[in-house]
């Protein structure tokens, strides 16, 4: 007797496919909308003077030249920039996650002083800020001008990402830490050897936020630092481009081949491509955490 296989999908109607690829279409066409300008601005870095004339729009173009990138390197200052934005980043972005993660553990515990008068005051930065010019007097007054504190210490708490830390910290179970407190261990020894390690979603989000920010900023570089040694690499491609305005490039030393010199919309692109790319080589590496540590932080506790 011939047994027939019994099937574990369960079919759905015709109204719930059609929908079902309707959303994947959808959605389909959403992520081609937000690759695009990302390919325009890859392809346009590449591209010579006469097609970013002659063309509204390319992806691939016919004529690869990397005088826009030569353009770029030869200004000599980018790899010290680079430098610096390494430094900032990595620096500020420890130092962010290191007060951030201490100020929002004790709002977290239900059995602290203070606790709601504390998450208020927080959430009222969230909407009034002193402004530029304190926030300027202030930063010189703590002598902190030309120097990397000045790009990392005003910004190091962020009320937004305290509170996905908090709000994360709250959904682990409390029976944990009773638990550790029953062994002996103190404030200190829970929020190092079961909170933090039970919050690597979270802990790995917040700090590829306060990364990019600190990455993609030059606002406070050009406020706070006028030593030229000290500018980021935004700082530097933003003078770059300044410079490929005024600058007639085809008199430049550079020999730039048949292509000729590179336009000036394609040393721009060229500079978006550079200040993207570190970026995209580290997100791989926690995209794992990323929509868990958001989503769970998100949920109010």
């Amino acid at each position: 007797m011939i047994k027939q296989k019994r099937s574990n999908k369960v079919k759905g109607s015709l109204g719930d496919r059609i929908s079902i690829t309707g959303i994947y279409i959808f959605a389909g066409l959403i992520g081609i909308i937000c690759i695009l300008p990302f390919l325009y601005v890859v392809g346009g870095s590449f591209a010579t003077e006469k097609e970013l004339t002659e063309k509204a729009f390319l992806i691939v173009p016919s004529e690869f030249s990397l005088n826009a990138y030569k353009f770029i390197i030869d200004d000599g200052r980018i790899f010290n920039g680079l430098k610096n934005s390494i430094i900032v980043t990595v620096w500020g972005t420890i130092l962010a996650m290191v007060m951030t993660t201490t100020f929002a553990y004790p709002l977290s515990r239900s059995d602290f002083r203070g606790r709601n008068l504390s998450l208020n005051l927080v959430i009222v930065t969230m909407v009034f800020s002193g402004g530029m010019i304190p926030g300027y007097l202030l930063v010189k007054s703590l002598g902190m001008l030309n120097s990397y504190w000045a790009l990392t210490l005003p910004g190091a708490i962020s009320a937004f990402n305290m509170v996905i830390v908090k709000n994360f910290f709250q959904n682990i179970p409390r029976e944990l830490e009773e638990a550790a407190t029953i062994d002996g261990g103190s404030d200190f020894d829970i929020f190092v050897k079961i909170v933090l390690p039970l919050s690597k979603p979270v802990l790995a989000s917040i700090s590829l936020f306060y990364a990019i920010g600190l990455w993609n900023d030059y606002f406070n570089c050009m406020l706070y630092i006028n030593d030229s040694s000290k500018h980021t690499a935004q700082m530097i491609l933003r003078s770059i481009v300044i410079l490929a305005q005024g600058f007639d490039l085809t008199g430049s030393r550079l020999d730039f081949g048949l292509a000729g010199a590179p336009p000036e919309q394609a040393v721009k692109l060229a500079t978006t491509v550079v200040t993207t790319i570190p970026i995209l080589i580290v997100y791989p590496f926690i995209q794992k955490f990323f929509t868990k540590g958001v989503m769970i932080g998100a949920v109010k506790g």
